[in-house]
């Protein structure tokens, strides 16, 4: 689940830098708009135009290891997954029950997970 957010797609060699510049801190700090996107994730709500760009891109971003990532992409993607592992595991639990099934993608980033726990 390296890259839960902040991934967009285009089929050049990097992901689009169109949606760069959304504030995710403002997304993890209100409750409605986290819950929004992840719900928009999980297949449960509507999806902005951003989220619905996240949702195409994020299984390419996780099987890659985000290397079409932007640099914003990647920072963005590091907060969010420590925001979401140390705040709100209930949600995180959810994507990667959708993302992961198979645990490969918790596998491959054990020690990135485990070295944001605790570090909100």
């Amino acid at each position: 689940m390296a890259c839960v957010a902040v991934t967009w797609a285009r089929p050049e060699s990097t992901y689009t830098d169109k949606w760069d510049n959304i504030s995710v801190d403002e997304i993890l700090e209100s409750n409605r708009l986290l819950k929004g996107y992840v719900d928009c994730l999980l297949g449960k709500g509507r999806c902005t135009p951003d989220g619905k760009a996240l949702k195409e891109t994020l299984p390419d971003a996780l099987e890659h290891e985000c290397v079409k990532c932007t640099g914003k992409q990647k920072s963005g993607a590091d907060k969010v997954i420590r925001h979401l592992v140390n705040k709100r595991p209930d949600l995180w639990k959810e994507l990667a029950v959708k993302y992961d099934p198979d645990n490969i993608y918790q596998a491959r980033y054990k020690d990135k997970i485990d070295a944001v726990k605790g570090s909100a």
